[in-house]
């Protein structure tokens, strides 16, 4: 059943309206269903969550006999910058993540997040799809926060992703969506995989397995799961960044998730105009190469990679 949970008149006649498609048993009767709420779009360039949608969709609307809890999806909490292909909220400057748990006193955006909390209050479970941005590409991965990290990881570990990282305090940011629902009792997964404005399916297929893995393990869904992957968990483990130390074009030499050595060149920065390698980029540890640059072009201080140290697949 599709239903609009957000709408906000615009300038010129148009509206802003946030939608979702619930799923639930049709003989669910007073019986008390759990509640798992999958979301995206919340940055307009980021679709990967868009493909997930549609497979979950198709999937729970073609086999509902199989379901035994409430499930709403989400594809789209910022239309307007999927629309207009932008990560932030048009015509605001502002980036919807940044903006939770929001006001029911404030800005049209801050009402938006406040509706949006009072939705999605008393789920059980909300899984937050991204994609990276245009610029990187990263393994699916669940990022949790270590102050939830003993209530979550064993939900993100049924996720059927490559890889959990569990974030220092110091690397939450509380106006998210994410941390916000977890505040209240929902217990939220920030699923990361891609890249920004690109759907790649087959990383859509695993996490929407990943989704109906989860959903079989709390009791909401009776039908098929492929097994999943058991990820790798970054407790104790270290994350090397590189960044770039000067202008020009990334050229990599190696593939995205693959594991690299610690002295090994795993790609270079050069000049077009002179031909010259002003850059070889190298990694510091053993690991693996969860997170790399997509985008060619990139200035001083550019974020190249990201590699967890003492990993491999």
């Amino acid at each position: 059943m599709i239903e609009n949970v957000v709408t906000v008149k615009l300038p010129v006649g148009e509206s802003l309206v946030i939608r979702k498609n619930r799923h639930e048993p049709a003989a669910a009767g007073t019986k008390k269903l759990k509640r798992l709420c999958v979301v995206s779009g919340t940055h307009g360039d980021e679709l990967e969550g868009q493909c997930v949608c549609y497979f979950l969709n198709r999937i729970l609307k073609e086999n509902p006999q199989h379901l035994n809890g409430i499930v709403d999806i989400y594809p789209a909490l910022n239309p307007m910058g999927i629309d207009t292909i932008q990560r932030g909220f048009p015509g605001f400057d502002l980036d919807m993540n940044r903006i939770f748990p929001g006001s029911a006193d404030g800005a049209p955006t801050e009402w938006v997040a406040s509706r949006l909390m009072d939705e999605f209050a008393g789920a059980d479970f909300a899984i937050d799809i991204h994609a990276s941005n245009i610029f990187l590409r990263e393994i699916p991965q669940v990022r949790v926060n270590i102050t939830t990290a003993d209530s979550l990881v064993r939900y993100a570990k049924m996720l059927d992703v490559d890889f959990v990282w569990v974030h220092q305090a110091s690397t939450v940011l509380e106006s998210t969506l994410a941390h916000s629902l977890n505040s209240i009792g929902v217990k939220t997964l920030v699923v990361e995989a891609g890249v920004g404005m690109r759907i790649t399916v087959d990383y859509c297929q695993r996490l929407t397995n990943g989704i109906l893995n989860l959903m079989k393990n709390e009791g909401m869904w009776t039908g098929p799961v492929r097994p999943v992957s058991a990820p790798i968990i970054s407790l104790d483990r270290a994350v090397s960044f590189v960044n770039a130390s000067v202008p020009g074009v990334f050229i990599p030499s190696v593939r995205h998730s693959d594991n690299v050595k610690r002295g090994e060149e795993f790609g270079t920065i050069v000049d077009p105009l002179t031909g010259e390698v002003r850059q070889k980029c190298v990694s510091e540890v053993d690991g693996l190469l969860f997170t790399l640059r997509e985008y060619p072009i990139v200035n001083e201080g550019s974020l190249i990679a990201r590699i967890l140290q003492e990993a491999s697949r």
